[in-house]
């Protein structure tokens, strides 16, 4: 494997278990895919370096335990949005 990829992914994981990121903000990040971020975390970084690999699992997988509450509490707002701006009659 390239060397410039495993550092990649030991600064993906790094940089989750830090700021407790999700894939889509770790993406975002980096300037890579969401898949990208997900095959570096799951599969290299397990190769490279098992420990820090099961710490970034750990906080994606909470982080998926919760999408579905950040994704209500995102429709919620943009709702509420939606209604200060429409004007009442």
């Amino acid at each position: 494997m390239k060397d410039y990829i495993e550092e990649r992914a030991v600064e993906i994981a790094t940089y989750i278990i830090e700021n407790n990121a999700t894939v889509r903000q770790t993406a975002k990040r980096f300037g890579i895919s969401k898949s990208t971020v997900h095959k570096d975390v799951t599969d290299r970084l397990r190769h490279l370096n098992p420990g820090l690999a099961a710490q970034a699992r750990i906080v994606l997988d909470v982080n998926k335990s919760e999408r579905h509450i950040r994704g209500g509490l995102a429709t919620k707002e943009k709702y509420q949005q939606k209604q200060k701006s429409t004007p009442r009659f």
